[in-house]
């Protein structure tokens, strides 16, 4: 079986070291698949899910609050400025965080204020969105 090597660091820690049998995660451009012997690609993440497939079929899951993804053909390296496993999540403060950057979103005063509550909320809707797909994986 082909597989890849994979690496997922942060700022603050190593949260991934092995071998999988895919992986994809949220690029700039969209969504993004790799597999063995993909084409070697370097692209910014944008706030969004890594999913890691590993040789047994099991999937790993990681929220990022972007980053750069680095692709060589036998390797994936994820170097996130924050990240985070999916079950370290913690929904209730995530939620509360999400009720806050909406009412600093509705309340902003300048262009300033309005684009940092709009990139809070879409790291905070990728980690429900992370969330939300942990749980569904759960219930199969």
């Amino acid at each position: 079986m082909n597989t890849l090597k994979i690496s997922i660091v942060s700022q603050e820690k190593s949260l991934f070291s092995g071998i999988a049998t895919a992986v994809s995660a949220t690029g700039a451009t969209g969504e993004l698949g790799i597999l063995p012997g993909h084409t070697p690609l370097l692209t910014a993440l944008s706030p969004g899910q890594v999913r890691v497939t590993l040789e047994s079929g099991k999937e790993e899951l990681f929220w990022v609050s972007g980053g750069i993804l680095e692709v060589q053909p036998n390797q994936v390296i994820v170097l996130a400025d924050a990240a985070d496993r999916a079950a370290d999540l913690d929904e209730v403060a995530v939620n509360n965080a999400r009720k806050q950057a909406q009412a600093q979103l509705e309340n902003a005063k300048s262009k300033f204020d309005h684009s940092r509550a709009s990139a809070e909320l879409a790291e905070i809707t990728a980690q429900l969105k992370a969330i939300e797909r942990l749980r569904s994986s759960k219930q199969r």
